[in-house]
Order: structure tokens, then C-alpha cells, then sequence
């Protein structure tokens, strides 16, 4: 299993994702550029010590992600998705895709990956913070698949 984050913008929502994936052993993908200066130093004031347990791996581009990743589908987490992540089928080769907390995924990103799913939202609510939903999403695969 593993957690891939696309161009995020927001250091402590990284951060957040650092510390989850250091928790629960889940490989982290950083995709860049971030909106952000991504160091050694945002790094340690946003996931303090749990940067240096991580397994991360900056890729600079979505390309260089894509000709790089490990085999297994690629499930974007998305509100442009048909499907709720309690009825999803997660297999233990998954990469969760985290799309930008601002904009999402741009169009070619969302159509290279092999599955949509989507946290039901009730009421007038439109989506819950990146890294909230990141951790419901790891917890719910990790649960099927161990």
C-alpha cells in the first residue's frame, strides 16, 4: 500500500501525511512542485521527527511518478468519483492518490488513474481537509487488506 500526494499546497497537510504514513508503514509518493519550498527544514517543522521514519520518495514531475511507481492501480480520492471508499474493493499493491487541496487533479491525472473513489459527503458539505481524508482512505485499505 501505498499514499501519493500530488503537488500539495498546504506544508502542514504534508506533514500530516508524513506522520500517518510513518505510523501505519505506508510508503509516501511526493509529487512536485509543491506549493511550497520543500527542505529538510519544512519537513522537520511540519512532520517533526517522523520525516526521518518515513519511507518517501520525491518524484519532480507526475511523469517521472508514473515511470517510476511500483506496479498496482493507482485509486485517486476524489468528489468526481461514483464510488464510496466503504464499498471499494482495495487490493495491497493500491497507491491512493491525493490530489492538490486547492484544485484537485488536473483532467490527464485523474484519467491515468485506474479508479475514482469519493468520502459521501451529507448536506451542503464539499470535502473534508486532504489529510483527514488520506488517513480515513489508508485506514479503510489497510483494514481490507491485512
Amino acid at each position: 500500500m501505498r499514499l501519493a500526494t500530488y503537488q500539495p499546497d498546504i506544508a502542514p497537510n504534508l506533514g500530516s501525511m508524513i506522520r500517518l504514513c510513518a505510523c501505519f508503514g505506508v510508503s509516501l509518493d511526493i509529487i512536485e512542485p509543491c506549493g511550497f519550498p520543500l527542505s529538510l527544514k519544512s519537513l522537520r517543522r511540519t512532520a517533526m521527527d517522523y520525516a526521518d521514519i518515513a519511507d518517501m520518495t520525491r518524484h519532480d514531475s507526475w511523469e517521472t511518478f508514473q515511470q517510476t511507481r511500483p506496479a498496482g492501480r493507482l485509486v485517486l480520492l476524489t468528489t468526481k468519483a461514483d464510488d464510496h471508499l466503504w464499498d471499494f474493493k482495495f487490493e495491497p499493491t493500491d497507491t491512493l492518490v491525493m490530489g492538490r487541496e486547492s484544485a484537485g487533479v488536473p483532467e490527464d491525472v485523474h484519467n491515468a488513474c485506474d479508479a475514482h473513489v469519493k468520502l459521501p459527503m451529507f448536506g451542503a458539505a464539499r470535502s473534508l481537509n486532504v489529510a483527514m481524508t488520506a488517513g480515513m482512505a489508508v485506514s479503510e485499505a489497510l483494514r481490507q487488506t491485512r
